[in-house]
C-alpha cells in the first residue's frame, strides 16, 4: 500500500513531501525534504505521526484522520532527550610518522541516515582520517566508536567487518569479469555440489541495483565501464556486505553533470534507509547540495562541524585556510599579443574533427565542454603526444612535426596534464628530481647530471611557487594533490615555455591552493605566456578566460568572448552542435 502524504508549509522545514510505505504496524517514509530529514512514521489509530530527524529528534505531528493535510507541528522532543547515537564517531585521534604528525586532533561523528561533508585543503589530514576510518593506518591515540562500541582496526578487514566501506575516486575492480562477479568476488552463492550458482549472483545483484534505483547488466564484463558505473558498482558492493557507513572519496572528480546527479540519487536512497555517509569534496556546490552537516579540518586538526543550511560557502573557506581568500579567480587583464599558436583543420579519426583556432601571447583561451567531448584528446595531439589524420599545428610561425613532443619541447611549448600522479610526475623520485626532469640536457656534463646545480634549480622553482615541503629529496608522492600540482607546474616552467596547455589545472585541490593557481596561470599570462587552459568547471573557465573555445562530440560548436560567455551559452553549445560564431 503506497499513499503520499502532503506536508503543510506551517511545518517551517522548507518541506517538498515524502511517500510511506505501510508494512505491518509501521509506516515507513521516502523523504524528499530540503533539509534532509530521514524519516521513521508510527501511526496510532490515524491521530498520531513520528516525524524523526536525525538532526533535530522525532516530532509528533498529527494529521487530519483520512486525510492527506497535516497541521502544524508540537515542540520537539525525544523520549529520552538524546541526540540519536552516532554510526561514527572518531574523537581526538592522533596519527604521526616519525617525526610528521599528520592527525594532530580528528574528530568527526557520522549520524544514520546523514550525508556528512568532510572539507579541508590539501595536507589538512582528511586522507589520513579516512585512512583511519579504513582499518589502512592505527590510532596512536584517541577514541573511536561504531554504533556505540569501541573498535579498533588491526586491517581493512576489521573495518568491513563493522560495516564501513570506502568507495575511492578511481574504483578498482576486475576488468576481465562480470559486474557480478566483481560485487560478490570471493563470496559467490552456491549452489548443488557448491558450484558457484551464477542465477542466484545475477539474481542478487539485480536486487542490489534495484534498491539503488539504477540499471546495470549483471552479466556484463566489467572492462569498458565508466567510472560512474565502476562507483555504483562498488557502492552494491558494500551494500551486500551490509555496509552501514559509506565513506565517498572525492567520487565525482571524474564524473559528468548527469552521473553526477545520478550518484547524488543513489546517496540519497542510502541515507533515506538510513546509512551514515561521509562525503568528501573540494566542489561547494556538491557539498551544499548533497550534505545535511559539514565537518571543517585544517593543518591536521578538527576545526567546526556545521549544519549546512546555517554556514556559507565564504565562512567553510574561512575555516579551511585560516584566512580570507582573496578572489579565488584574480585574472588581471594583459595585453594581448602576436599570434604564437595557430591549429588548421585538425582531425583524428573517430575522435575530433575540424578543429581550428589561434592563442595569441598573453591570452588564456579555454577549453570547455562535457565529459567526453574530446578537449583532451585535441591538446594532446596538439602538443604531439597523440597523433592525427589530418591538418596543421603551426608554432610561432614554423609548422611543427605531428606525434613528436620533443620537437614542441624544444620549441618552447610545456603541457600540464590532466593525471598528475600517472603523466606528470614520476611518483617515486624526489620532488628535485620530478622539478628539473625537463631541464636534464641542461644540467648534464658529458651525460651525467651535476647533482648540486639539479637541487638548485629545483628549491629556485619550489619556492617561486610556494611548495609545501619539509625536503627537496622526499618522494614527491608524499606531496598533498596541490603541491603536486605545483611540482608538475614549476618543471614546465622552469623551461621558460612560449606557449603552455594546462589541463584540469586546479582538479582534486583545495580551495586555497586553487586560488593560487588561478594567480599564477594569471601572471604567466602577464607576462606573455598564451595559455590553452582545459577545465569542467564553468566558475573557472568563466573566471580565467578571455575567450572560450566549447566543444561538442569532437568538434568546437562555439567561440565566445569574455563578455558574451555564460553558464547558459557555453553549456548550450556544450550541448548542442550549434553553428560556430563568426
Amino acid at each position: 500500500m503506497l499513499r503520499t502524504i502532503a506536508l503543510d508549509s506551517s511545518l517551517g522545514h522548507r518541506a517538498r513531501g515524502f511517500e510511506t510505505t505501510h508494512r505491518g504496524d509501521e509506516w515507513e517514509c521516502l523523504v524528499s525534504i530540503t533539509f534532509r530529514y530521514r524519516c521513521i512514521l508510527d501511526i496510532d489509530g490515524c491521530s498520531e505521526l513520528v516525524l524523526y530527524s536525525t538532526l533535530h529528534g522525532p516530532e509528533t505531528i498529527h494529521p487530519q484522520c483520512g486525510g492527506t493535510n497535516i497541521a502544524s507541528p508540537s515542540e520537539t522532543s525525544t523520549p529520552s532527550g538524546e541526540a540519536p547515537e552516532p554510526r561514527l564517531a572518531l574523537r581526538g585521534a592522533v596519527k604521526a610518522f616519525g617525526p610528521v604528525v599528520a592527525l594532530a586532533e580528528g574528530t568527526i561523528e557520522i549520524l544514520p541516515g546523514e550525508i556528512h561533508a568532510l572539507v579541508g585543503e590539501n595536507g589538512a589530514g582528511k586522507s589520513t582520517l579516512v585512512k583511519i576510518l579504513a582499518g589502512l593506518y592505527h590510532l596512536d591515540a584517541g577514541e573511536f566508536r561504531v554504533d556505540g562500541r569501541p573498535v579498533v582496526f588491526r586491517n581493512v578487514a576489521d573495518s568491513k567487518a563493522v560495516g564501513i566501506s570506502v568507495i575511492y575516486q578511481e574504483p578498482t575492480l576486475f576488468p576481465d569479469i562480470t559486474v557480478g562477479e566483481n560485487i560478490f568476488i570471493g563470496r559467490q552463492p552456491k549452489g548443488r555440489l557448491g558450484l558457484i550458482s551464477r542465477a542466484a549472483m545475477r539474481s542478487a545483484a539485480r536486487r542490489l541495483f534495484d534498491q539503488l534505483g539504477v540499471r546495470i547488466d549483471p552479466d556484463r564484463v566489467a572492462e569498458g565501464l565508466s567510472i560512474a558505473d565502476q562507483q555504483i558498482i562498488e557502492i552494491a558492493k558494500a551494500i551486500s556486505l551490509d555496509a552501514k557507513i559509506l565513506i565517498m572519496d572525492e567520487p565525482t572528480a571524474a564524473l559528468s553533470g548527469v552521473e553526477v546527479e545520478r550518484l547524488f540519487q543513489v546517496a540519497r536512497n542510502l541515507r533515506a534507509n538510513g546509512a551514515g555517509i561521509l562525503f568528501i569534496s573540494h566542489r561547494f556546490d556538491e557539498v551544499f547540495d548533497l550534505c545535511d552537516r559539514i565537518t571543517v579540518m585544517r593543518d591536521g586538526r578538527y576545526i567546526a562541524t556545521h549544519v549546512t543550511t546555517d554556514v556559507t560557502v565564504d565562512a567553510i573557506v574561512r575555516e579551511m585556510v585560516g584566512r580570507d581568500v582573496g578572489a579565488l579567480f584574480p585574472k588581471e587583464v594583459a595585453p594581448v599579443g602576436d599570434t604564437v599558436l595557430t591549429v588548421r583543420g585538425l582531425g583524428r579519426a573517430g575522435v575530433f574533427s575540424d578543429i581550428s583556432f589561434e592563442v595569441k601571447a598573453g591570452e588564456v583561451v579555454g577549453l570547455a565542454g562535457l565529459v567526453g567531448a574530446g578537449r583532451t584528446e585535441v591538446a594532446r595531439a596538439v602538443f604531439g603526444i597523440d597523433p592525427y589524420d589530418r591538418g596543421s599545428v603551426e608554432f610561432l610561425g614554423t609548422r611543427l612535426k605531428p606525434h613528436n613532443p620533443k620537437a614542441s619541447t624544444d620549441a618552447g611549448m610545456g603541457f600540464v596534464p590532466e593525471d598528475r600522479r600517472k603523466q606528470g610526475l614520476v611518483m617515486d623520485l624526489s620532488v628535485a628530481r620530478n622539478t628539473a626532469l625537463t631541464l636534464r640536457d641542461r644540467l648534464a656534463r658529458f651525460g651525467i647530471i651535476d647533482v648540486r646545480a639539479e637541487r638548485t634549480a629545483a628549491a629556485e622553482w619550489s619556492a617561486r611557487l610556494h611548495v609545501k615541503t619539509t625536503s627537496q629529496e622526499y618522494a614527491v608522492s608524499t606531496l598533498s594533490g596541490g603541491n603536486q600540482q605545483k611540482v608538475v607546474l614549476a618543471k614546465w616552467l622552469a623551461t621558460d615555455p612560449k606557449f603552455l596547455i594546462v589541463d584540469e589545472p586546479t582538479r582534486g585541490i583545495d580551495v586555497g591552493t586553487k586560488s593560487e593557481v588561478h594567480r599564477l596561470i594569471s601572471d604567466l599570462a602577464g607576462r606573455g605566456i598564451a595559455i590553452l587552459m582545459i577545465s569542467s568547471e564553468l566558475p573557472e573557465v568563466l573566471g580565467m578566460a578571455d575567450r572560450v573555445l566549447v566543444m561538442h562530440e569532437g568538434r568546437i560548436t562555439a567561440e565566445l568572448s569574455r563578455a558574451e560567455a555564460t553558464p547558459e551559452s557555453i553549456m548550450h553549445a556544450a550541448t548542442a552542435s550549434l553553428e560556430r560564431t563568426q
